[in-house]
């Protein structure tokens, strides 16, 4: 017979010998995985940002039409003689831009915007080897947690996607006869905003690697669904942004007034409307594609502050702060913006202005993740 047990004798005092607590379903059998993956993805998350960063000085110093081939393969070798390089400078001589705007280049001009655009089509390929090395390790080693194989190769296929995309917004740009200088401003945008698109899922994968998989279950429950929409939107708003800032930069509308908050003394560009058919001008008009821009910006940072007033009501102080973060570089980007516009978009401001819409979009991805996922929170006021 059992002895009689105390009304309130402590769990851990009981005589009885009760099996042991297993972890969640997607943790049995891959010890270790979730932190690991988590770690390569990290890495992922600092190549695409240095990718970004690269492919913005490549964009800033009309480099991205220096390679006017694409040769996924055996475009990974640079010119190794004089002869490869006089190859490559009589190709880059045949298109449009050298014809009408750089006839100026001699050979050792050439190079320097060549090993940009060879240092960024690089960098891709450096990318897309560190996701298939890790992906074929965790595989392989059958260490991927339960379901979660198909995100990591849907990271894999918009990698890939993102490469075909490249060379399809570079080619609108290799021409000859047609006069262009510039790649296609919507083509730029569609590049941009994939990158961002990639950097998106990473950093929503960080987070849920970041927890256990019981937690983020038990979390899930106290999901404030309000904060939740309104961040859903705001995040959609920022990327609308994003796109229209491409835009702006693939046609260097950020040099066309410089002036601030007005626009060439006046609250509408006079220059608004150059082309025919009149839809052309939305994507390629200096003066109004910039108007857009800030008239974006101004409406994005209004639905932020509402936003961050319904954020500061969360019951939950990581919450509350995630939304703090998200105004505050809401707030530091709109003044990067605006000394971007009044010094007529120097190299190193744009892409600064650039880099800070990566830190805000990430932090308006953490802010929504903690809306969905909340922190628990003891009753003194520190996390669980």
């Amino acid at each position: 017979m059992s002895s009689k047990r105390k009304l309130f004798e402590e769990v851990g005092e009981a005589t009885t010998t009760r099996p042991a607590a297993q972890p969640g379903g997607i943790d049995q059998g891959h010890a270790g995985a979730r932190g690991a993956i988590r770690i390569w993805l990290m890495i992922l998350f600092a190549l695409v940002f240095l990718m970004i960063a690269v492919g913005g000085l490549t964009r800033l110093t009309d480099s991205g039409l220096s390679i006017t081939e694409w040769r996924p393969i055996t475009g990974a070798l640079p010119p190794m003689s004089a002869a490869e390089w006089e190859s490559e400078f009589a190709k880059y001589r045949a298109i449009d831009e050298f014809q009408i705007q750089n006839q100026w280049m001699e050979l050792e001009d050439f190079k320097v915007i060549y090993w940009w655009e060879w240092g960024h089509r690089q960098l891709g390929r450096v990318i897309g080897l560190v996701w298939a090395l890790g992906f074929g390790w965790f595989a392989i080693r059958r260490q991927i947690p339960p379901g979660w194989t198909p995100k990591l190769l849907w990271l894999g296929a918009l990698g890939g996607a993102q490469g075909a995309i490249g060379w399809w917004m570079v080619a609108s740009g290799v021409t000859q006869g047609e006069g262009m200088v510039d790649v296609a401003s919507y083509r730029l945008a569609t590049h941009l905003g994939l990158a961002f698109v990639i950097l998106g899922f990473i950093t929503w994968y960080v987070l849920q690697l970041g927890r256990s998989a019981r937690d983020l279950m038990q979390a899930r429950r106290a999901k404030e669904a309000k904060q939740w929409g309104m961040s859903t939107g705001l995040l959609h708003f920022a990327f609308l942004q994003i796109l229209i800032g491409a835009l702006v930069a693939g046609i260097d509308a950020g040099r066309s007034y410089t002036d601030w908050p007005l626009m060439g003394g006046q609250l509408f560009p006079a220059s608004a409307f150059v082309f025919e058919p009149m839809w052309r001008n939305f994507f390629e008009s200096p003066g109004l594609v910039q108007f857009i821009h800030r008239v974006t910006g101004y409406l994005l940072a209004l639905f932020a502050i509402i936003v961050w007033l319904r954020g500061r009501k969360s019951a939950h102080a990581a919450t509350r702060f995630a939304f703090n973060a998200v105004l505050a570089a809401v707030a530091l980007q709109i003044v990067i913006g605006i000394g971007t516009v009044l010094y007529g978009a120097p190299v190193h401001i744009a892409l600064v202005h650039q880099l800070m819409a990566v830190i805000l979009w990430v932090l308006i991805l953490r802010a929504r993740f903690l809306s969905g996922y909340p922190l628990a929170t003891s009753l003194r006021g520190s996390s669980a």
